[in-house]
């Protein structure tokens, strides 16, 4: 759901991350911030000619109702590999580029998704993911959160995600659902 370029006050000194160098602010009490996209749990507020990327448990901070972590329910019976692989990419599915209102999977950003079993009913789970640049400053934001969401799904005591840059990502690899969303066809 997006908001387009609503308008909030701050009620309240807010930690969030700055787009896209990723560096920890303070958006301070009482500055005005235009809110250009809520996806997946976060907010991305403009303020002061500067782009912000608010957590979900923030959003009190700046007049909505805050979201708490992501938790995936509990599978009937016991966790599978398929039952793990489904959650794993339901999940990826929301994350998203602060600056991109597209999630990460339909950016073509997520290049493979591996469960492997551990122990009886436990898994683990490899990401291997790009950006699309390099130098992204949100890159360790990104993947810090899908490992994050990741770890909620019943069974799952392991998950790794690796930034690799080959093959490099370009536009060809979004989605045609996403181009048609990003007016790119």
């Amino acid at each position: 759901m997006s908001y387009g370029k609503q308008e909030v006050i701050v009620s309240r000194d807010c930690p969030a991350v700055s787009v896209p160098y990723g560096g920890l602010v303070t958006i301070e009490q009482g500055c005005v911030a235009q809110i250009t996209q809520q996806l997946g749990g976060s907010y991305t507020v403009y303020v002061d000619g500067n782009l912000y990327r608010v957590d979900g448990s923030e959003a009190d901070a700046l007049g909505f109702e805050p979201t708490p972590a992501s938790e995936t329910p509990a599978p009937e019976g016991p966790a599978t590999i398929q039952s793990v692989q489904d959650a794993a990419w339901s999940l990826l599915a929301t994350c998203y580029d602060p600056e991109i209102p597209v999630d990460i999977v339909n950016l073509g950003l997520v290049y493979s998704c591996e469960v492997q079993p551990t122990t009886e009913g436990h898994f683990r789970i490899d990401v291997k993911m790009t950006l699309t640049a390099p130098g992204c400053g949100m890159g360790t934001m990104i993947a810090d959160e899908a490992r994050a969401k990741l770890l909620s799904v019943h069974g799952v005591d392991d998950v790794t995600v690796d930034l690799v840059w080959d093959p490099p990502w370009s536009r060809e690899m979004i989605s045609e659902h996403a181009r048609l969303e990003m007016g790119l066809m």
